[in-house]
């Protein structure tokens, strides 16, 4: 099977050597999405709620151009720098996820790009490679 590379406008382009997603077959790995908002590349706010909700509207994006959508997500894997946000993220993701929600890890770390206080990447299953 050959790559697939997933690129969208609708979310912030990749500010390294990666692509926003690669699909092979039906499976999807998206990367890791930072609340940068796609028109400027510039974080939304420092406020950590507002943070989250970008990181879901690019990985959103993201899932889309990919021809899926973030319930066809089958891993999440939440990088915070403050585990106390834990019940933030809970609240929010419950607004873009419905049942049965994806397997999920999340864990603190000591930095991500940019400042962000939160990174969300994560693997899709669609039901065709068109």
């Amino acid at each position: 099977m050959s790559k697939v590379i997933i690129r969208t406008n609708d979310a912030p382009a990749a500010i390294g050597t990666y692509s926003q997603a690669v699909k092979i077959g039906t499976t999807v790995y998206l990367s890791g999405q930072i609340p940068l908002v796609p028109a400027s590349m510039q974080m939304v706010s420092q406020d950590f709620a507002e943070q989250t909700h970008q990181v879901f509207n690019n990985l959103a994006a993201v899932c889309e151009a990919a021809g899926g959508g973030l319930n066809d997500m089958v891993k999440v894997n939440i990088f915070l720098t403050d585990l106390s946000q834990f019940a933030t993220v809970n609240e929010i993701m419950s607004q873009y996820f419905a049942e049965p929600y994806p397997a999920r890890a999340a864990v603190q770390v000591s930095a991500l790009p940019r400042g962000a206080q939160i990174e969300i990447d994560g693997v899709m299953e669609v039901p065709s490679t068109h």
